[in-house]
């Protein structure tokens, strides 16, 4: 039998890309900025709405932050600093001033309701938040039963220049009313914090990749949220390892488009951290479901990289003028995230004549553990080798490894994959092997070659009469469709099969009918695959950073 220490995959990977990569080129994610300041001070770091900031920038106002942090409220190394916040300039500022202080960054989705926010706050024991102006609000609601000690604001155009920031915050304030009114004692402006920290001395920590850097918390799809440990060393080794592979990419050439939000750790470490280890410029968009305003930014920047969702990607497709852009500087597109479908990523080579490549990961696992190798970038349904120095093995329900050829929860090891979770004994018990290994709850199948294919999350799998159905597969399938926009597929009760599969479908064509759709899976998928029930709606519901939420379809 073919084992995962055998690494049959390491024969398909490209000319030059190691088997193994070292980890001490940063000693920690503040090393990082270090010198990445120190080989490109005056490179543009981040633009977001028009407004950059160089590296120089990023490096002075993020120290001033963390001499705040650690002089004015009196944090101490290891206490935890909550961001909430979408893609703005003061993210990059704000996170990298909480890790310079040796503190650690808990990422919040700034839309999250009043009781997921509450969660998280008390699950990490943040005492400071960093919070956008608008989403204060929510904040307000449940403050008193934290553990939050501080609160920082920001608002929309606090790093842009006078009067444009001034005249952009009166205009989202009072013009758009874009902020709810709120109200909480104490509260403080980011611009005020920057500058009583930069009066007082700053005193940098001694950080080592043992540190914790980062509570992750996973999309929490399934009940409550967990917080992925990630130290330095986790997050270090995963930009190193993705580095190593993306071979296209050049030391101060790239401009990387940020679609998804910073607390999402794909963005996070794969177009932040990484693209800064190039000295590369990062463009932060704020509003991606803004998609004609998305496209008309998209046109004023020479891009050589864009990674995005399924669901981005699409949408993209399918906005007016995005076909007409400027294609020629792209170097690399991936997906990740969620799958990216068949008729997406051809879709988009058609029109940017570029490839879509696909990787995946985990929060837990910093997060990519699987990407395309660069040499053959275009999607084949895979999700693609294991990276340097991770394997990747296929176990069943008792942890026993699978032969290659049959599907099994996929487990992984590496220098990425998290510590454990924050604070949950019982649930690393169940998280890891008996040997060490992560389960990531994820079913997939190796070929002969070590290219991995994942079937499905473990627990949408549809049991139909005893045979097995992957909703991912039959998303796939109707994706292809002529006039489908969107698809879901969930598993509904049934009395003679025990399951049946059900779709929801967007249309894209108002003339598309339910004999075309069941027309086309009788055509494309086996009997028992075949939906029972299809259901026409406006738009499936998705997570902030695109993923299908089957949960909110269920009843439907």
């Amino acid at each position: 039998m073919v084992k995962a220490t055998d690494r049959i995959w390491l024969k398909e990977y490209q000319p030059g890309v190691p088997a193994d990569i070292a980890t001490d080129t940063y000693a920690s994610i503040a090393d990082l900025l270090d010198q990445s300041v120190n080989k490109f001070r005056d490179r543009c770091a981040f633009e977001c709405m028009g407004t950059q900031i160089s590296y120089d920038d990023l490096d002075r106002l993020s120290q001033d932050f963390a001499s705040y942090l650690q002089n004015v409220l009196g944090l101490h190394r290891g206490d935890r600093v909550a961001l909430m916040m979408p893609n703005l300039l003061q993210y990059p500022v704000a996170l990298f001033g909480v890790l310079r202080a040796g503190l650690v960054a808990v990422n919040v989705n700034p839309l999250y309701t009043p009781r997921e926010l509450e969660h998280q706050l008390n699950d990490s024991g943040a005492r400071v938040i960093v919070i956008f102006e608008s989403v204060a609000r929510t904040l307000q609601e449940i403050i008193g039963r934290t553990r939050i000690e501080s609160v920082i604001t920001t608002q929309i155009g606090d790093l842009a220049p006078f009067p444009r920031g001034l005249v952009m915050n009166v205009v989202v304030k009072y013009v758009k009313k874009m902020v709810p009114a709120w109200d909480i004692v104490g509260a403080l402006p980011f611009r005020t914090a920057l500058a009583r920290g930069k009066a007082q001395p700053y005193s940098r920590a001694a950080l080592t990749q043992a540190d914790i850097a980062f509570l992750q918390y996973t999309g929490g799809t399934t009940g409550l949220s967990k917080g992925a440990t990630l130290t330095h060393g986790n997050v270090v080794a995963n930009l190193l390892q993705n580095r190593a592979w993306m071979t296209v990419l050049k030391e101060g050439e790239e401009i990387v488009i940020t679609a998804l939000p910073l607390y999402h750790i794909f963005a996070l470490v794969v177009n932040a951290l990484l693209f800064m280890s190039l000295g590369g410029k990062n463009v932060l968009i704020t509003n991606p479901r803004d998609l004609p305003g998305f496209v008309k930014e998209l046109a004023r920047h020479r891009f050589t990289a864009f990674t995005g969702v399924n669901t981005l990607f699409n949408g993209l497709l399918n906005t007016p003028g995005f076909d007409q852009l400027d294609f020629s500087p792209l170097k690399l597109a991936m997906g990740g995230g969620a799958a990216v479908q068949k008729a997406v990523a051809e879709r988009w080579k058609a029109v940017t004549k570029k490839p879509l490549s696909e990787g995946y990961g985990l929060s837990e696992t910093s997060p990519v553990l699987t990407t395309a190798p660069q040499h053959r970038p275009d999607w084949n349904g895979s999700i693609g080798l294991p990276l340097s120095s991770t394997i990747i093995s296929i176990r069943d329900d008792e942890g026993r490894e699978l032969p290659q050829g049959e599907p099994g929860e996929l487990c992984a090891k590496g220098p990425q994959v998290m510590q454990g979770y924050w604070q949950k004994p019982e649930e690393n018990k169940k998280a890891f092997t008996a040997d060490g290994y992560f389960r990531t709850g994820d079913i997939a199948v190796m070929d002969e070659r070590g290219y991995f294919k994942i079937v499905d999350r473990k627990k949408d799998m549809i049991l139909v009469s005893g045979f097995n159905v992957y909703p991912n597969e039959i998303e796939a399938v109707i994706a292809l469709c002529p006039g489908v926009l969107e698809c879901a597929c969930i598993g509904i009760a049934d009395e003679k099969s025990g399951e049946a599969v059900k779709v929801f479908v967007v249309k894209k064509d108002p003339a598309l009918t339910e004999d075309t759709v069941r027309a086309h899976c009788q055509k494309n998928l086996t009997g028992y695959k075949i939906p029972k029930l299809i259901a026409f709606i406006d738009a499936i519901p998705k997570s902030n950073v695109g993923k299908i939420l089957r949960k909110d379809l269920r009843g439907k």
